[in-house]
């Protein structure tokens, strides 16, 4: 007779029960962060009417015109900007060939009444201006002070800001004063205008 062999798991055996545990496996981990940083550069323009004309009929006494300039600043830069003037050479003169008319000696710290054949510039509010140049024109005024044009490398400083600008105007009045003794023709001069991001 054969023989029968006979496994049995449990408690006859006395192994007490068989349990399985699932095991957890744990997974390495590690962050870190990068910063991004967008660098964005300061930009400016600046433009202007490009021509002023002071059309004069002189008389013995002298006489007197004026007209502005318009100058536009457009700048991202959140300390603003700063805008200066000066000729664009070291001859402040308006010159026809071999005659001139010369800037006028007063300054934008203490203008002064245009004298005779002089030229000059004013910026209402700026330094010792008054103010009064609303309505300048082709206006001629004792009582208006302006002054010359400062050779270029010694700018004056006509406008500062502190904060971004889009198309931010500056209004530049001209002015010059002729008797006849100064002969006809067209005087010019270039004036430089400079803006500069703070």
């Amino acid at each position: 007779m054969s023989k029968k062999s006979k496994l049995v798991l449990g408690a006859s055996l006395g192994l007490g029960s068989l349990i399985l545990t699932p095991v957890t496996v744990m997974a390495a981990t590690d962050s870190d962060t990068t910063t991004i940083n967008a660098s964005i550069a300061s930009v400016i323009s600046i433009s202007s009417s490009g021509t002023v004309t002071l059309n004069v009929t002189p008389v013995s006494g002298g006489s007197q015109t004026s007209a502005s300039d318009t100058v536009t600043v457009s700048t991202n830069n959140a300390s603003g900007y700063n805008l200066t003037l000066a000729d664009s050479d070291a001859n402040t003169d308006l010159v026809n060939g071999g005659n001139d008319i010369p800037a006028h000696a007063g300054t934008q710290a203490s203008p002064s009444a245009l004298a005779n054949n002089t030229w000059g510039y004013a910026v209402a509010t700026v330094g010792g201006f008054d103010g009064s140049y609303s309505a300048l024109d082709n206006v001629a005024s004792s009582s208006t002070v302006w002054a010359g044009v400062p050779a270029d490398g010694a700018a004056n400083t006509i406008k500062t800001t502190g904060t971004t600008a889009s198309n931010d105007t500056t209004t530049v009045w001209y002015s010059v004063k002729a008797d006849t003794s100064n002969p006809n023709g067209t005087y010019s001069d270039t004036v430089t205008y400079t803006a500069t991001t703070n």
